[in-house]
């Protein structure tokens, strides 16, 4: 979001220069996730534009403040609702323990309750994104996060290189960057021999770590099976599933 509600030069009143200092601020740290304190500079800046637009004579002016104001209200409010989403949860360390054979976990029932506005990057580190079955679950995983998160700026997968057939597996996650690519979402894919924990983060702060990381899935009866393409009716290996904030770690 930007800031451009200034007049020309020399004409700008107290109160919207300190509106427009404090509303750079909200911006500056709303984009550093600081939701918090991005939303006392919004509420206070949002009061000194709203103070600065009764002394405004100009129609055109006066109008572009009102949308400025809306703009930042709406923000604001995204905000809001981070905010109470940490204090409701994000203290707290939520652990699902998935048994063998359990259905009802779906990507969808595990990650669509932490996706909203202020999520713009994901990371997934996971060893085993190289099968057939492992690249499609990343494409599933990958589905939910264009549907469910609006801001989705970028993926970022670190996985491990394939050794029996590294052409085919690039291929496949090429094919995935370009299909993403038309969603407006950049998939970075970084090659590491090196990893071993699996776990998903979050720029808004959610870590959740899968003991057998995206591959929890059992294989569905046949390919007209229910299961098939709703991950709700798979049967699950048995896994454990953490969930919590980065904010319970520092």
């Amino acid at each position: 979001m930007s800031i451009n509600v200034a007049c020309k030069k020399g004409t700008m009143s107290g109160s919207e220069s300190a509106a427009i200092q404090v509303l750079t601020r909200a911006v500056q740290l709303d984009g550093d996730k600081k939701f918090a304190e991005a939303l006392a500079c919004y509420e206070q800046g949002i009061r000194l534009l709203l103070q600065a637009a009764k002394d405004i004579k100009d129609e055109t002016k006066r109008s572009h403040f009102k949308k400025k104001t809306e703009e930042y209200l709406a923000r604001a409010e995204v905000m809001k609702e981070a905010v109470n989403k940490q204090k409701e949860i994000g203290r707290t360390h939520r652990q699902i323990q998935i048994e063998n054979g359990d259905t009802g976990y779906s990507y969808e029932t595990i990650f669509s309750p932490l996706i909203d506005k202020t999520l713009s990057n994901v990371v997934i580190v996971d060893a085993y994104i190289r099968s057939t079955h492992q690249i499609y679950n990343f494409l599933h995983f990958c589905e939910l996060f264009v549907h469910k998160a609006e801001c989705l700026k970028s993926i970022t997968l670190q996985t491990t290189q394939d050794p029996s057939d590294p052409r085919l597996q690039n291929e496949r996650l090429d094919e995935i960057t370009r299909s993403l690519r038309k969603h407006n979402v950049n998939l970075i894919i970084e090659f590491s021999e090196t990893i071993h924990d699996r776990e998903i983060r979050f720029d808004s702060g959610w870590i959740i770590k899968i003991g057998r990381g995206l591959d929890y899935f059992k294989k569905a009866d046949g390919r007209f099976s229910i299961g098939w393409s709703d991950y709700h009716f798979r049967e699950c290996h048995q896994t454990t599933i953490d969930i919590f904030h980065q904010q319970t770690v520092k």
